[in-house]
């Protein structure tokens, strides 16, 4: 990353007025009284590991002890936390932002999605857009064009922001997903939303000419300029904020012509260009924490890209929050990957590093130096656990695509001695579907997928039902599918692409499918979190033919795979500190999923959004004195209702996972009538479990944010039901 270095005594000056801003956000109120909320700091690593992936080898966060020990002796940390499925970037951070899952903001696939135009074409298009844009899923001569974040009403779901700013507080986002301009794309096409600078600003203003135009251009550093300039950096205003009411801020109105109740007037700053002068005294740069601009990899003043530095993002934050805006939400980019930080000792060339490498504990020491450095300044300027909420999780884990125990030399702990990894220890294995299925079964089935470990699988004029040939074919082909590990080494059933699978009747369990029916897969193959697999079209079968090897390819430019269902990726942690969070320490007693976040955190704050949550308020970590009235009496049944209801509705709970790896792979491995009885009973689980959790999460939504008691009698009915449900399917 390429950094204009400031000056000492420039950096020193930044500094200063930096403390002397005046807080714009006087009428922004949050929290209980006694627990109020100065401001919320919301961030989401991507990939960063509490657990160990060598064994020998300190954990991520144990080599960031600044932010560990914040978490661990000032707050909560749950280590018993989990994503949705499937676990991926896009769904995992959208999940977070809204405290339900896919299949009510519309796709619960991952950082892509498909879906079929009208003539049963299947396309894929990122996830990766703007709150309100639009996807063609009609053809170029007949658009018919759905929100990207369709929910069950068929219209843009609820906008993350908008409680607090109706509340009088400024929303920043610093390189999270959907919630700040994605791409810098100006018009629409089939397999790309890129409507980000059309939909905000109009496909005839300044910022769409000059989106071409520096697009258009012949060198790099201009090209980039756009994405700079507009992507990744935004501030949702309240009504009365100071940062949007400065006509030289260039605000634009931030339009959610579907938020129920209404929503407007309300003002945006989208991207660098304007962000900074509001927050920076004019200036068109913020700095980062060690005193250089925030800029590209070309030295162009404004967002670096979606891997950010903690000290770009952590700078960035602190400038936000100096300047009076309340409610940040964050992300930093993993350790893990190679992001060429200055100094580094770059051992190797490899585009990613495993456990314990050189480069890997360089880039680690810097994490911790930033955490250090942003807590001392929130500090100085009057931000503390005592008047800020902290919440700190990751998207996902990653599984590391190797073999630990052939690091070099053995024992290697990573700080003191530093790993290596031969040939062949390390790195993902890549594969083309197409290829394989041609290969080991003579099958050219046209379809696509969304790229990955657990592909979803679009096949050519979406053929569906149970009796449907194409599809149970590439099904049943998929259950047998073998591929080869280079980093394990045999040739056979410990092979088997699929570890899973599951169509229509699982995926709707899983809460995979949205309101949007041409957006759901036909089935999905949870592979070995080895395997990358993709699908180019060709059928070209691999030589030799029937050698499952010839197929599938290690290299060592990646190997961290996510998207999958196994526990190593879907099996992480969050963190909170600040008013009204108990002082607990590490636990893993409390099962949560991404979806409890925002209800604990709009809890905390004494609000609620306008829709019904999936997720649940995380009572036990929250001081009583902090709960509203209804959330108080009674823990202990509390607790055993919300565990119930994790258990059979999250798809990582016990009923999703059985499910998953029991019933539905069976019945996609089995027969027309073992896959006929297995689909019913599936479908019929689903029914039954959806009646009970609904009507779970109606209680304890309605405790924690419309004041109603919790009825015992019913709780304790619900409980039974829920134990009856699962130890049906043990």
């Amino acid at each position: 990353m390429n950094r204009i270095a400031l000056s000492s005594a420039g950096a020193l000056t930044a500094l200063l007025l930096s403390a002397a801003i005046p807080a714009n956000a006087a009428g922004c109120h949050l929290g209980a009284n006694g627990h109020e909320i100065k401001a919320i700091v919301h961030l989401q690593f991507d990939n960063v590991h509490l657990r160990r992936d060598n064994p020998n080898v300190p954990s991520d966060l144990e080599q960031m002890p600044s932010l560990l020990h914040f978490l661990e002796d000032n707050g909560t940390l749950l280590t018993n936390h989990h994503t949705p499925l499937i676990s991926h970037t896009a769904v995992d951070f959208v999940t977070t932002l809204t405290g339900v899952y896919g299949e009510k903001f519309g796709w619960g696939v991952g950082n892509s999605f498909g879906f079929f135009d009208t003539n049963g074409n299947p396309h894929t298009t990122s996830s990766f857009a703007y709150w309100t844009d639009q996807v063609n899923e009609g053809t170029p001569a007949t658009p018919l064009n759905v929100p990207q974040m369709v929910d069950n009403r068929g219209k843009v779901h609820p906008a993350p922001w908008v409680p607090f700013t109706r509340q009088g507080c400024d929303v920043g986002a610093f390189a999270v997903a959907n919630i700040e301009l994605e791409n810098t794309g100006v018009t629409n096409t089939q397999n790309n939303p890129g409507t980000d600078i059309g939909t905000v600003f109009g496909v005839g203003s300044s910022e769409a000419i000059e989106s071409d135009k520096d697009a258009a251009a012949p060198d790099q550093k201009t090209q980039n300029i756009p994405v700079a300039d507009f992507e990744g950096i935004t501030i949702h205003c309240a009504l009365t904020s100071k940062l949007c009411s400065d006509p030289n801020t260039k605000a634009r109105p931030d339009v959610l012509n579907d938020e129920p109740g209404g929503y407007n007037n309300f003002l945006a700053l989208y991207g660098n260009k304007y962000v900074a002068p509001a927050i920076n005294h004019g200036n068109t740069f913020v700095l980062d924490l060690d005193g250089n601009h925030v800029a590209d990899e070309t030295g162009n003043d404004g967002f670096p890209g979606f891997d950010p530095t903690p000290s770009q993002t952590l700078g960035y934050a602190a400038q936000m929050l100096e300047a009076g805006v309340a409610v940040v939400y964050l992300d930093i980019a993993d350790a893990h990957d190679n992001h060429h930080f200055p100094g580094a000792p770059n051992a190797t060339n490899d585009g990613t590093f495993g456990p314990g490498e050189a480069d890997y504990v360089f880039q680690l020491k810097a994490y911790e130096k930033a955490f250090g450095q942003f807590f001392d300044r929130l500090q100085k300027h009057g931000f503390t656990k005592e008047n800020t909420l902290f919440l700190v999780t990751a998207d996902e884990n990653d599984h590391f695509a190797g073999n630990v125990a052939r690091a070099l030399p053995q024992g290697c702990d990573g700080v003191q001695t530093p790993c290596t990894y031969p040939v062949g220890a390390k790195g993902e294995v890549d594969a083309d579907l197409h290829r394989v299925y041609a290969t080991e079964f003579n099958n050219t089935t046209s379809f696509r997928v969304h790229s990955d470990d657990a592909p979803t699988v679009y096949i050519t004029g979406n053929p569906t039902g149970q009796t449907d040939t194409t599809t149970r074919t590439l099904e049943q082909q998929a259950g047998q599918m073998i591929g080869f590990d280079p980093a394990v080494g045999t040739n056979g059933a410990d092979n088997h692409v699929a570890q899973a699978l599951a169509d229509h009747a699982e995926e709707r369990l899983l809460h995979m499918l949205s309101h949007d029916r041409a957006r759901d897969p036909n089935f999905t193959l949870f592979g070995n979190p080895d395997y990358f697999l993709f699908a180019t079209g060709s059928t070209k079968p691999c030589t030799p033919q029937n050698d499952a090897a010839s197929c599938f390819v290690q290299g060592r430019d990646f190997a961290w795979n996510h998207g999958d269902f196994q526990a190593e990726i879907t099996h992480t942690w969050v963190g909170m500190v600040g008013p009204g969070v108990r002082k607990l320490g590490r636990t893993g007693d409390i099962f949560t999923d991404h979806t409890d976040l925002r209800p604990t955190i709009l809890s905390l704050a004494h609000l609620k959004d306008d829709y019904a949550h999936d997720g649940r308020v995380v009572f036990e970590i929250l001081k009583k004195e902090a709960l509203p009235d209804a959330l108080r009496d009674d823990q202990d049944l509390l607790h055993r209702l919300a565990e119930a209801y994790k258990q059979i509705n999250a798809p990582l709970g016990t009923l999703g996972f059985k499910t998953l790896t029991g019933i539905s792979t069976r019945a996609l491995n089995g027969d027309a009538t073992t896959y006929a009885a297995l689909e019913d009973k599936i479908a019929d689980i689903t029914n039954r479990r959806n009646q009970i959790a609904g009507r779970m999460i109606d209680l304890l939504e309605g405790a924690a944010f419309e004041g109603k008691e919790i009825n015992e009698d019913e709780a304790g009915s619900l409980i039974h039901q829920a134990q009856e449900l699962l130890e049906e399917i043990d």
